[in-house]
């Protein structure tokens, strides 16, 4: 009996087995808010639909930390997901490690996308030694989001498309307020996080740079004066200004917070904050691109969809990753709001631009795209961005002189420069 029970099992396994042998099965891991996971959910079942021999197994961490650990923590297992979205600051370390499919020949070959389809800087962005290695589905820039209502309610005129830094440091001080009197500030004009990605936009508009070399970086130039003088207003606007929460205020609430509950005039953030504003009702909102300095400049902030190099199924993970990011795929991904297109013709279409949905003006994503800059492809940039993080930090805070802090990350970045 036991024997029949098994021979049994075995046949009903086998049956199982045989009829998903006619179905590719692929794994795609992404990141995101709930609107955005929503919006994969519905790309995967478009795409489902379109390809009914391809079954695409969704995976969901919601937070980019817990990501990035699961991920690298796979690629240590030998099991990565076929697909996997990267920041371009992070796909050199998979490539170099020779955990990423180089993309070049599947896009040679491809009917729905050519690198042409997509604003330059995005595809140049995922290119190193001559291969593409990831495709970009996103293109956003740094901006300011600003409460329209506290402007209202201050008398200040709402950023313009060509804003100067005074006109954003007055709207600041004017937005900054002490409501009841105690002498402890309840209203703040600015969250920004004190970083080199948030310092970088600001060194690149005075004619400064981050790197000595952009193609063949060696050191950090956070010394070189004009960058110091930079880095002073910087933190000037926290320690000098007071517009900015300071250590203890923003332990205690931090700034995005803040701006959810209408105390805090202006966030800078990318447009990855623009599915959590949506469900804000108590007042509203809009985004204008960074106060310029001599000149205007911007950074980058690009996603794109890679593919393991270990995965079985490359022919169907390649047809997904097409599909995600023809002009249909990226029209349904623009639902969530999260993203900026990187398809220049979905960027320009009425999915993104609806100025019905919130932010009105996201025109200022694709205005500005010509200006934006971006750090350097480097397998240890991750690591120079957060050791440098540090020293700006403290510098913001009051802990060290702006000199004190560039000196400190330029030496301690420095191992990451020479073993990158």
């Amino acid at each position: 009996m036991k024997k029949s029970i098994y021979v049994f099992l075995t046949l009903l396994i086998l049956l199982v087995a045989c009829d998903r042998s006619g179905q590719d099965v692929v794994v795609f891991s992404v990141f995101g808010d709930p609107p955005e996971f929503q919006a994969y959910e519905e790309l995967v079942a478009v795409f489902e639909e379109q390809n009914p021999t391809i079954d695409v197994e969704l995976i969901h961490v919601p937070g980019q930390s817990d990501y990035r650990r699961r991920l690298a923590a796979d690629f240590s297992a030998g099991s990565p997901p076929d697909i996997f979205l990267l920041n371009y600051r992070r796909f050199a370390t998979f490539a170099e490690q020779g955990g990423l499919e180089p993309l070049t020949p599947y896009v040679a070959d491809s009917e729905l996308i050519d690198p042409t389809d997509f604003y330059p800087i995005a595809i140049d962005s995922f290119t190193m030694d001559d291969d593409l290695w990831c495709v970009p589905q996103n293109i956003s820039s740094l901006v300011v989001y600003y409460n329209k209502d506290l402007f209202d309610a201050a008398g200040v005129a709402y950023p313009s498309d060509d804003w100067n830094r005074e006109d954003f440091l007055a709207a600041a001080r004017a937005l900054t307020q002490d409501n009841d009197g105690d002498g402890t500030t309840d209203q703040y004009g600015v969250g920004i996080e004190p970083s080199i990605f948030r310092l970088a936009p600001f060194v690149w508009q005075d004619g400064g740079d981050i790197v000595d070399n952009f193609a063949n970086p060696t050191r950090l130039t956070l010394d070189d004066p004009h960058v110091l003088e930079t880095f002073q207003w910087f933190v000037d606007l926290q320690l000098v200004e007071g517009v900015v929460p300071s250590a203890l205020a923003e332990s205690a609430e931090e700034s995005e917070s803040r701006f959810l509950n209408g105390t805090l005039g202006m966030f800078f953030n990318s447009r990855r904050a623009v599915p959590t504003f949506r469900t804000i009702d108590g007042f509203d909102w809009d985004v204008a691109p960074l106060p310029r300095g001599q000149k205007a400049a911007g950074i980058l902030h690009s996603d794109g969809y890679c593919m393991a190099q270990r995965t079985d199924n490359k022919a169907a993970a390649w047809k997904f990753i097409e599909f995600a990011n023809s002009f249909e795929g990226q029209s349904v991904i623009v639902a969530s709001g999260r993203t900026v297109p990187s398809r220049i013709a979905v960027a320009e279409s009425d999915a993104f631009l609806d100025p019905s949905e919130r932010p009105a003006n996201s025109r200022v994503f694709v205005d500005f795209v010509d200006q934006l800059g971006r750090v350097p492809l480097m397998t240890t940039w991750i690591s120079i961005e957060e050791t440098a993080g540090k020293e700006i930090e403290r510098a913001f805070y009051g802990d060290a002189t702006v000199q004190e802090a560039a000196a400190a990350a330029i030496e301690n970045t420095q191992t990451y420069f020479d073993n990158r």
